[in-house]
C-alpha cells in the first residue's frame, strides 16, 4: 500500500486494519515522504489505530515533476527488494502516479483506491494524474456509480471496475464512538450544534487574496451571531486572518488531532470547506456543508447528501451561509454503499 501524503493514511487505515485481521495477508505500508515529516504526528497513527509506515521513500520536494521522478526512482528500488503480488495506490497525487507507473513497468498488478474521480479540467495536475493512474490500473475501486460510469465511458473494461463504496465512511463508522470533545469547546464557550466549522487547504485560494477576501467577507458577514471555528495550518491561517479584519465570531485555531476534528465536524451546525473529504464527512453526519469549489470528486454528496457547491462566488456563499445558520437546508441521505464495509469488499476482490 502506497501513501503520498497525510490524507492518504486516513483512506488506507480501514484497509490496513482489515488486512491486519487476516493472517494470510502480508503487506507493507510505504510512504513517499520522509520519516520526520511534521504532518505525520504520532497521534495520527494512534487515532487511526494503525502502525507507522514500514518504508519511507524520503522524497521531500515541492516540485510536482521532481516528486514524480524521485518517487519513481525510489519506488523502483523498493520493488527490486520486495516484489508484491499487488500494489494499492490511493487518490491522485504526483507520488501516486509515479508509483503507479513503476508498478506497471514492473508487470505487477495495480489497484487504484478511489478511482474515477474527475474535475474535467485537464489544466489541473491532479486531473492528469487521475487519468494516468486509472488508465494503468488493473483494478479500479470506485466510491459510487458516477465514478464507475466515468471509468467505463473512458474505456475501462467492466471486469476491472468495482463500486466498493466510500472507504472514508469505514473510518467514520469505526470512530464514531471514539471521537474526542476538543478542549476549545470550553475555552471558546461553544455549544454543540451552534457553531460553523471552516477549513481551507486549496493553494489556489490561499495564495489569491483577490479571490479569498470576498469569500471570507461573505462568510463572516452572514454568521448571524453564530461562532465560526477555523482549524487552519499556518499559511492558510495567515491568509484568512489578513482578510477577516474585526470579527469577534471568528476563531482561528491550530489544526486538531484526527479524533478531535472528527468530533467538531460531527457536532457543527454547518461546515464551509474546500475539502472533498470534509464534505463527505458532512454527508455521513447529516451536517449542512458548503464547498468552495465548482466541482466535487464525489457528486453523491451533492445529489444525495448535504453538500452545496458555490465555487468562488461570494454571492452564492452569502446566500448559502444565511440558510445554513437559519437551519434551512435540503434533506439528505447516505449514498449507496457508504456503509462502512468498503475495506471488506476490497479484500474479497483482491482474494
Amino acid at each position: 500500500m502506497v501513501a503520498g501524503a497525510r490524507p492518504n493514511f486516513i483512506k488506507l487505515a480501514p484497509l490496513i486494519r482489515a488486512a491486519s485481521q487476516q493472517p494470510d495477508i502480508v503487506f507493507e505500508l510505504v510512504y513517499a515522504g520522509c520519516e520526520d515529516d511534521p504532518t505525520l504526528e504520532s497521534a495520527l497513527f494512534d487515532d487511526l489505530q494503525i502502525a507507522r509506515p514500514t518504508v519511507f521513500l524520503g522524497v521531500d520536494s515541492v516540485s510536482l515533476n521532481e516528486i514524480t521522478g524521485r518517487v519513481m526512482g525510489a519506488f523502483d528500488a523498493y520493488l527490486t527488494q520486495s516484489m508484491p503480488d499487488v500494489v494499492i495506490v490511493v487518490d491522485d497525487l504526483a507520488s501516486t502516479m509515479a508509483a503507479a507507473i513503476v508498478t506497471k513497468k514492473r508487470g505487477i498488478r495495480l489497484a487504484h483506491l478511489v478511482a474515477g474521480t474527475r474535475s474535467f479540467d485537464i489544466s489541473m495536475p491532479k486531473e492528469v494524474n487521475r487519468l494516468v493512474i486509472d488508465g494503468l490500473s488493473d483494478l479500479l475501486f470506485t466510491a459510487g456509480q458516477g465514478a464507475s460510469t466515468i471509468t467505463s465511458r473512458e474505456g475501462a473494461e467492466g471486469s476491472r471496475v468495482y463500486m466498493v463504496g466510500n472507504i472514508l465512511i469505514d473510518n467514520l463508522r469505526y470512530n464514531r464512538n471514539r471521537w474526542r470533545r476538543p478542549a476549545l469547546m470550553d475555552s471558546l464557550g461553544l455549544q454543540e450544534g451552534r457553531y460553523v466549522l471552516f477549513t481551507l487547504n486549496r493553494r489556489a485560494l490561499i495564495d489569491d487574496r483577490g479571490k479569498l477576501e470576498p469569500l471570507v467577507a461573505a462568510m463572516t458577514a452572514n454568521l448571524g451571531g453564530v461562532p465560526l471555528v477555523a482549524p487552519l495550518r499556518e499559511g492558510a491561517r495567515r491568509a484568512v486572518e489578513d482578510c477577516v479584519g474585526s470579527c469577534p465570531a471568528f476563531h482561528a485555531v491550530a489544526p486538531l488531532p484526527y479524533l478531535e476534528f472528527g468530533w467538531l465536524a460531527a457536532h457543527a451546525c454547518g461546515i464551509v470547506t474546500d475539502s472533498g473529504n470534509v464534505a463527505e464527512e458532512a454527508t455521513f453526519n447529516s451536517v449542512p456543508c458548503i464547498t468552495l469549489n465548482s466541482y466535487t470528486e464525489h457528486i453523491e454528496t451533492v445529489k444525495v447528501g448535504t453538500n452545496v457547491l458555490v465555487g468562488e462566488d461570494a454571492g452564492q456563499l452569502a446566500d448559502a451561509m444565511a440558510d445554513m445558520v437559519a437551519g434551512r437546508w435540503k434533506k439528505s441521505a447516505l449514498p449507496d454503499r457508504w456503509d462502512g464495509r468498503t475495506a471488506e469488499r476490497i479484500l474479497r476482490i483482491l482474494g
